[in-house]
């Protein structure tokens, strides 16, 4: 999609996110609709960048290798200071 192309999408929010977003948009001095697009923009940034940092520290990690990690480790914390009083 180039910047040009817009797709509409029907949208339905509570009616108190509505006018929370509302209020952040005219704070911050633009319409709902770009308030909403900059948002969903932010959360897939987010989203991404996350999953990304994940792939590329992961390494030659695989599914389990923390399990086997935790299973040895410990029963008692390390340190009496993180022991969880009753």
């Amino acid at each position: 999609m180039t910047q040009t192309q817009r797709y509409k999408y029907p949208l339905q929010l509570p009616q108190s996110l509505k006018e929370t977003a509302a209020r952040l948009a005219h704070e911050d001095g633009v319409s709902l609709n770009q308030w909403i697009v900059s948002a969903v923009a932010q959360k897939i940034g987010a989203v991404e960048t996350a999953a990304d940092f994940m792939k590329a520290h992961a390494g030659a990690a695989r599914r389990g290798d923390l399990t086997r990690l935790l299973d040895r480790a410990p029963d008692a914390p390390p340190m009496p200071q993180d022991a969880i009083k009753d």
